[in-house]
């Protein structure tokens, strides 16, 4: 099934060639969970600070049990510093 890797700030950096800016859609397999993707894309755990499909917000104990569904969009911030 086909999602939508969204990955903000540096995050980017870690998306598949022949993303569009910072976005690429990506073929998965049908029980796949966000932490299944934050692995298969080289994504540090430690910098994947906020994970949101379709919007809603995914604690981390949830990323290894909650299942992405066909055309979702899975969103993933670092952590962000301000002054």
């Amino acid at each position: 099934m086909k999602i939508r890797v969204k990955l903000y700030a540096s995050l980017a950096e870690y998306l598949p060639a022949g993303a569009k800016k910072n976005e690429a859609d990506i073929e998965v397999g049908e029980k796949a969970s966000p932490t299944q993707i934050i692995h298969r894309l080289g994504l540090p755990e430690k910098m994947c600070h906020m994970v949101l499909i379709n919007g809603v917000y995914v604690a981390p104990e949830e990323r290894g049990t909650t299942l992405l569904e066909a055309d979702d969009h899975l969103a993933i911030w670092p952590p962000v510093a301000g002054g």
